[in-house]
């Protein structure tokens, strides 16, 4: 019986210091949030741990995470985060039962690693970006100090020298400080969520307020029949709240219009300017059909979209800059793409100055940007991989060499320059579907941005290939759609698709990872007819 007594005790001791941990980092976590409401919403202490993680976390193991958790990367890496915290927290507070100052020490340490992360992240403000992790951890090192000490066993009353710990510690005065300190942090948490939403109301409402002008070069029409009749295939327009979204944003940047601006400056600029939203919105803007591919998409995979983007002729900015391509001697080779968030692109100057459709797009089928997608800003290119090209919430444009200068994915491994690859895709059936023998449609989708589209074929098992037919072509820049009537015998078939693009190349059969410029091989599925 006294190992059952001694072991109740460990057990509701641990259970104290364990509540008294959490409820410390509770309370750390809430103060912090309030005062990066006040300061700055973005250096929220799991927002740039987050982001610190991100930025060192080797490029397989980004891609391993985007595989497996698709656009929900960010939030399993939040959890995760609070997950680990959580545990510490329970340490801590178990320590703190034994070693108070300890304990507290170790929260105070925390704060530190929060507050250098903050300092080190590519959109550091300086020490103001500091103050959510400090005052976190000052408010939650000292909640768990007090906490640790009502969690003690009370003096033993005179003639009361026997009572167990299990009983003599003080109940009510623990739980009192405990209820107060969660009280108080739910009360710290809603503050910040209070002024974290005041502060994007100005950018909501720039938004809102935004009317976007009527483009001078309005995209051509889209040829009858660009869109098939099939179920199950993807849509040739991508609807914004379906389009993809993949990056390192771990709260998306809500940038108010009225207040943003976009620099243009560096080598071989010999006119560097500064333009507003207004400014930018009052010149010649172009309408186009644009199909974007992230250097991310497996095989098959689902990161891809096609949207009409409206935007600012990204060659004449440069060209009223003085900048001119290093094809025509040029001093700039790279156009390095700078977020409000740190993140940093390098396109290369000769392929957004060749012509083709590389635009700042602040309208997106029809409407304003929306907020993950760059409002109220983005720079996209035509046939490059997003990763080069597609710098969303976009703020400075400087130009320099590859040589001087890695951006964020280059020092990460990623290839300096990134072209689109022939690929194609089958949309329906979906794999191990099921379909009744007769007659099934086989379908889906091809791309080769700046190259199009001319030919795509089937192949049954290991029989011959066989030339689908093709939806009617809306331009180089988009992708195609395609179908294919196949007489469907019973049993367990493949199905493999292959593309070939305006240049005549047959979409390679060799398979290769997303890393360093993007996956290649021949998409297929294995179905069973009944």
């Amino acid at each position: 019986m006294a190992g059952v007594s001694s072991f109740r005790r460990t057990l509701f001791r641990a259970a104290r210091g364990a509540l008294a941990g959490l409820l410390a980092a509770f309370t750390a976590l809430a103060v912090a949030e309030l005062v990066a409401g006040l300061v700055r919403p973005a250096a929220g202490p799991v927002t740039v741990v987050g982001g610190a993680v991100i930025d060192r976390t080797p490029a397989a193991v980004k891609d391993f995470a985007i595989r497996t958790f698709g656009e929900n990367d960010k939030t399993v890496l939040q959890l995760g985060i609070l997950a680990i915290l959580a545990l510490i927290a329970i340490g801590l507070g178990i320590l703190a039962l034994s070693h108070r100052r300890i304990g507290a020490a170790g929260v105070l340490l925390f704060g530190v690693i929060g507050a250098a992360a903050a300092f080190g992240r590519p959109d550091s403000r300086g020490l103001g970006d500091v103050l959510p992790s400090i005052a976190g951890a000052v408010a939650g090192a000292g909640v768990l100090y007090l906490l640790a000490s009502k969690a003690l066993p009370a003096p033993a009353p005179v003639g009361e020298a026997g009572q167990s710990d299990a009983l003599s510690w003080d109940r009510r005065g623990f739980l009192t400080a405990a209820g107060a300190t969660a009280a108080a942090a739910i009360t710290a948490g809603a503050l910040g969520r209070f002024f974290t939403s005041r502060q994007s109301q100005g950018a909501v409402a720039s938004r809102e307020a935004l009317v976007l002008p009527k483009p001078s070069s309005p995209a051509p029409a889209l040829p009858a029949g660009v869109q098939l009749k099939v179920p199950g295939i993807t849509a040739f327009t991508t609807p914004n709240r379906d389009f993809y979204r993949v990056d390192t944003a771990l709260t998306v940047p809500k940038v108010d219009a009225g207040t943003w601006r976009l620099w243009i400056h560096g080598k071989g600029v010999t006119r560097p300017r500064t333009y507003t939203l207004d400014q930018l919105l009052a010149r010649p803007l172009i309408e186009r059909d644009i199909t974007l591919t992230c250097v991310s998409n497996e095989v098959g995979g689902p990161y891809i979209g096609n949207a009409r983007w409206l935007g600012v002729p990204l060659a004449d900015l440069l060209k009223e800059a003085g900048v001119v391509p290093p094809s025509r001697g040029g001093k700039a080779d790279q156009l390095v793409a700078r977020s409000v968030d740190g993140m940093t692109l390098g396109s290369p100057v000769e392929d957004v100055m060749d012509g083709r459709d590389a635009m700042l797009a602040v309208g997106m089928n029809g409407e304003p940007l929306p907020f993950d997608h760059g409002f109220p800003v983005r720079m996209l290119v035509p046939g490059l991989y997003g990763y080069v090209s597609a710098c969303k919430w976009i703020t400075d444009i400087e130009l320099t060499t590859f040589d001087a200068y890695d951006p964020y994915w280059v020092k990460r491994k990623w290839a300096r320059k990134a072209p689109i690859k022939t690929q194609s895709r089958i949309d329906t059936p979906k794999p191990f579907a099921r379909p009744a023998a007769g007659i099934v449609t086989v379908a889906g989708v091809a791309w080769a941005q700046r190259r199009g589209i001319t030919r795509v074929q089937i192949r049954i098992d290991d029989g011959p290939w066989q030339d689908a037919d093709l939806a009617a072509q809306a331009g180089t820049d988009t992708w195609r759609q395609w179908t294919y009537r196949w007489n469907a015998t019973p049993g367990g078939h493949n199905l493999t698709v292959r593309a070939t693009d305006g240049t005549g190349q047959v979409q390679t059969e060799q398979r290769t990872r997303t890393i360093p410029d993007g996956a290649s091989g021949w998409h297929s599925v294995f179905v069973t007819v009944s």
